[in-house]
This record gives C-alpha cells, sequence and structure tokens, in this order.
C-alpha cells in the first residue's frame, strides 16, 4: 500500500470534458514509417521486434521522437500523439510482443523511458495516457525477409530480420486488470490473495489511470469521508465503490468497503476510458497483516515494522540509513496492520478514525513463543482502516533474530517474521 495517511502536497491533474464515449479510436499514420527489427522469440516462443518510429531528436541528453497522426472513432476524431522519451541517443526501448509467428497484431511494451499519449479530440475533449504503450494492429509491410510470410511475428522470432512500412490500428483505452496476481492485500502488509472488509488493496495492471499519478489529498475527502473517485478512476468491489488513495496507469490502492459480502467477488475499475473486466478475489471476514515492508527483509529474515513510542526509532539491527534500536523487555513497542476485523465502537471503511475503539477479536504476539502483553488492540485515530498494537517485549533471550508470531481470535498469522531483542 503506498500510503494510508492524508498527505497535503502539490499533484498533478489532467482535466478532461465530461461526455459519453467509445473506447477505441482507430488511427493511421501520416508520413512516418515504422521498422521492426526482430529480437528472437523468448521463453514463451513469442516474438520480439526492437521498434523505431517517428521523428527522433537528441538534445544531447535524451532523445524524444514523435508520431502525430489522425484518428477516428472517439468523441467524433481528432488527432493522436505519441511520444516516446528515453535515455541517450541508443536504441530506442520501444519493443513490440507478437504472440503467434503469423500474425500482425504486436503489444507494444518499454524497456525504459517514458510513453505518453495524447488524443485530442475534434469536439474540444484531450485524453492522455501515461507510461503504457497502445494495442496496434500493422498492416501493408514491405519486408526484408527473402521467404514469406511477411509478418511482425516472424520478424520477432528472426533475429536482426526487419520490416518497415506504414501502419494502421486501434489505440484501446479500456483498463485491464492482470490476471496474475493481479488485486492483492497491500503488499507491505502481506500481500495476500485475499481480502477482507475494511482491508487495503492493491489492484495492477493498464490503463487504469488517465493521470500520471495522483495520491489523495486533504480536499478530496468530505468532511471525514475518503474519495470513490481520484484522477476519474473508480473501483468497485462486489458492485460497492472503494475508497481510493492513489492512482497511476499501472496501479490503484484503495480501501474496501466495509459492506462487501463474504466469498468470491469482482473488482472493477473504471476511467474515462471504459471499464475493465471483472478480477475475481475471495474476501474473508478477516485477512491480518502486520506491517512488514520489503525492506525490512535482511538475512535474518523478515523483520516486522515495529516502532519504539518516539515514532522514530525501528526495533532493528543497525541498518545504514534508518534510525534502529534493539528493544529490551520491557519495552513498549508499536506494531501497525491491516484487515483485522471489526472493533467496539464499529467505525466504518472511508471514514477517517476519530474514537478510541478496541478490537473485538483477540491479538495475541509472541517473541519466541513467549506470549507479549498486548495494552492497546484496534484502529489509529486519524488515519483509515490502520490497526495499531502496543505490545511490552517479555524476557527472552537477546538475539537479532527472535521468531515473531502473532494471532487473530485464536488463529495464527501467516507471516514468517523476526524481531532484534538486546539486553
Amino acid at each position: 500500500m503506498k500510503r494510508v495517511v492524508i498527505p497535503v502536497f502539490l499533484f498533478y491533474v489532467a482535466f478532461f470534458s465530461p461526455r459519453a464515449s467509445a473506447s477505441v479510436a482507430s488511427f493511421v499514420t501520416t508520413d512516418q514509417n515504422i521498422t521492426f527489427t526482430g529480437l528472437g522469440g523468448n521463453a514463451q516462443g513469442e516474438g520480439v521486434s526492437r521498434v523505431t518510429w517517428g521523428t527522433c531528436v537528441f538534445d544531447g541528453s535524451n532523445t524524444k521522437c514523435t508520431v502525430t497522426a489522425n484518428f477516428t472513432g472517439l468523441g467524433g476524431g481528432g488527432t493522436i500523439s505519441m511520444v516516446l522519451t528515453y535515455s541517450g541517443n541508443g536504441p530506442a526501448p520501444l519493443t513490440a510482443t507478437s504472440r503467434t509467428p503469423g500474425d500482425n497484431l504486436v503489444t507494444f511494451g518499454l524497456t525504459s523511458g517514458s510513453f505518453v499519449t495524447t488524443l485530442v479530440e475534434n469536439s474540444g475533449g484531450t485524453l492522455t495516457y501515461y507510461g503504457e504503450a497502445p494495442f496496434f494492429t500493422y498492416i501493408n509491410p514491405t519486408c526484408t525477409l527473402t521467404a514469406p510470410p511477411c509478418a511482425v511475428g516472424t520478424t520477432g522470432l528472426t533475429t536482426n530480420a526487419t520490416i518497415t512500412g506504414r501502419a494502421s490500428g486501434a489505440f484501446d483505452t479500456t483498463p485491464v486488470i492482470r490476471t496474475e496476481l493481479g488485486v492483492i492485500s497491500a503488499s507491505a502488509f502481506g500481500a495476500y490473495s485475499a481480502l477482507s472488509p475494511g482491508d487495503w488493496m492493491e489492484i495492477y495492471g493498464t490503463n487504469l489511470a488517465t493521470v500520471f499519478s495522483q495520491t489523495w489529498a486533504g480536499t478530496d475527502f468530505k468532511g471525514n469521508l475518503a474519495p470513490t473517485a481520484l484522477g476519474g478512476t473508480t473501483v468497485t468491489i462486489g458492485g460497492l465503490p472503494a475508497y481510493i488513495d492513489y492512482v497511476s496507469p499501472g496501479q490503484v490502492n484503495a480501501q474496501v468497503p466495509s459492506g462487501i459480502a463474504v466469498g468470491p467477488q469482482p473488482v472493477v475499475v473504471t476511467t474515462l476510458g471504459g471499464s475493465s473486466l471483472p478480477y475475481t478475489i475471495r474476501v474473508n471476514p478477516v485477512e491480518p497483516g502486520l506491517l512488514a515492508p520489503g525492506v525490512f527483509k535482511l538475512p535474518a529474515g523478515q523483520y516486522v515494522a515495529a516502532l519504539f513510542p518516539d515514532g522514530v526509532t525501528f526495533v532493528l539491527p543497525p541498518m545504514a540509513g534508518v534510525p534502529t534500536a534493539r528493544a529490551k523487555p520491557g519495552d513498549t513497542i508499536i506494531l501497525y496492520g491491516v484487515g483485522f476485523g471489526p472493533v467496539t465502537p464499529d467505525s466504518p471503511a472511508g471514514q477517517i478514525v476519530t474514537l478510541t475503539n478496541q478490537l473485538q477479536a483477540k491479538f495475541q504476539a509472541s517473541f519466541g513463543g513467549t506470549p507479549a502483553t498486548v495494552t492497546f488492540s484496534g484502529l489509529t485515530g486519524g488515519y483509515l482502516g490502520l490497526y495499531q498494537f502496543n505490545v511490552i517485549v517479555p524476557s527472552v533471550a537477546p538475539s537479532d533474530a527472535v521468531p515473531f508470531t502473532y494471532s487473530l481470535g485464536g488463529v495464527n498469522g501467516p507471516q514468517n517474521l523476526v524481531i532484534a531483542v538486546g539486553n
């Protein structure tokens, strides 16, 4: 999860005129040739080509390549501009992958740099898409291969073979949630393949937003209520709106609504470009995970992100660039989590927590098998969906890798964690 606090800072906003429209714009390049140079097949048997196209200018540091063309079918038609920018003046980092050797339907991708597509409609609207190249149908190539068929797929499988010619195709703005782990619980809190009411989820795919990136700000809230739309992106799970914290073309972070039913539920992302196909994920009553970010995975194991009451110092062995100290028996330390279930009094998802509350299910923490005293367990005031646990370190043998375990309602948590305890 990128953030669960309400940051107040400057952020980029793209402005769009409201309208109903189709999600696909057909376009034809004008006075532009596109060259595919084969790189050979990949492990999946797909043909991969390096792509050179457009008018390219090197400014001494970066190269910018631009294709401008007319398009039809979206908002009455208009112009499309595709701009590729990358460092240096070497080969373009744009690639095209064809799944079938004889197929000219290719998917563009980037190995580095940035890709921005802007559609200026005749009706006056402007759509901008960041980072994701369009799906592209290539036709009428002039082929340098000596043997037919003359196709992008064949070229991709043949190292250094080339096709050069004009192209036509379709720019598809529809959001797509990737099929493998397209929706998970917050990655720094366990990254589970299931969710729970009030949990935080991360959604991965393409065309998930029409802004470069945007995180909620205080102005996006209505009183204590979090936004259900951000940067033109909305998310539903089980048909209910989720509360959106962060959007970008490749990732959306959102809080699961409280009223969601348990069992398999569809997740749908909607933007000005359309709605994604549903991604089904299981919703459980609870799906508890403690904060344990990947940067705290050290040779001794994955450390839980425990803090001393100063709110600055982490319970860790020495780590460059991070204030750390080993906990001692009798110290109070603070842990954070998501997905731990209901509290009393109730604090529904999507609302900033304002009341002192208590977790309904019993939370138990243990150090090397020795139970600890938990002095507080509940949602943290001033945040959304973030649980806090105040724990007193028991008397255990000092070690930089004391096994740390926890349970909720008598059921052990699935994370394998360690913590540093000193004398």
